[in-house]
């Protein structure tokens, strides 16, 4: 029987917003938990709330001798590699704000983070970004803070979906230029309403979002099942 482990964000950890309790609590019925019980298939989650690629390459080595157990490790950053740190744009708009994660940075980690997979015996396949929300997201980020200052730096609110968008590119790109597996969840909340999709904060998708995503996973990963899809190139 194939087994599969989980590394990323709080997208993968199956992370959304409950609006009743006004908190952020774990769906049983995330996209990675209806793939395993649908198909029957042990999947550890390693995924943590808050995830950047840098964390993820610490986590990947805390865990890297139980690795060689699984056949495959589902790998989802960039949602939390993007992000800035708004108070500090907020009171200095002026200034050059970096994301947490930059570009560069970002993929060479990434890369790193691959290599470690292969290198442990598992086989890498990465997850695109679901898309956000970009008026949800900036009422969000912008909560407590100078919102015209915040709006001011960014020119528009659509500059925080392209920013996002351009890091879900960069994996794309890595996943075609080492010929990585990926599944283009993103792909699924093209021309749909993603307000009914995503979380009141713009981010992190619903229950329905979760719904949908599971499908995309769901049938990319039966065929690699099948398959005995393997990852030749090298890095």
């Amino acid at each position: 029987m194939n087994s599969i482990c989980v590394f990323g964000d709080s997208v993968a950890r199956g992370v959304i917003y409950d609006e009743k309790k006004e908190k952020y609590t774990f769906l049983k019925n995330c996209f990675i938990n209806i793939f395993a019980e649908d198909f029957n298939i042990p999947v550890t989650n390693y995924a943590k709330f808050g995830c950047t690629i840098t964390k993820g390459v610490e986590l990947l080595k805390k865990h890297q001798e139980e690795l060689s157990k699984y056949d495959y490790t589902i790998l989802e950053f960039g949602g939390n590699d993007c992000d800035y740190n708004w108070a500090e744009v907020a009171a200095c708009p002026e200034k050059i704000h970096l994301p947490n994660v930059p570009f560069d940075v970002f993929k060479e980690r990434y890369e790193t983070v691959i290599k470690q997979v292969k290198m442990c015996g598992s086989r890498p396949i990465l997850l695109s970004l679901p898309p956000i929300e970009p008026n949800r997201f900036f009422n969000w980020v912008s909560k407590g803070l100078n919102r015209e200052n915040i709006l001011k730096w960014l020119g528009t609110k659509e500059t925080i979906y392209n920013w996002h968008a351009q890091y879900n590119e960069i994996v794309l790109e890595i996943a075609k230029k080492h010929q990585i597996p990926i599944i283009d969840i993103r792909k699924a909340f093209e021309n749909r309403d993603c307000s009914e999709l995503i979380c009141k904060d713009g981010i992190h998708p619903n229950e329905k979002g979760h719904a949908l995503i599971s499908k995309s996973v769901s049938v990319s990963l039966a065929s690699y099942l099948a398959q005995g899809h393997k990852v030749t190139a090298q890095l």
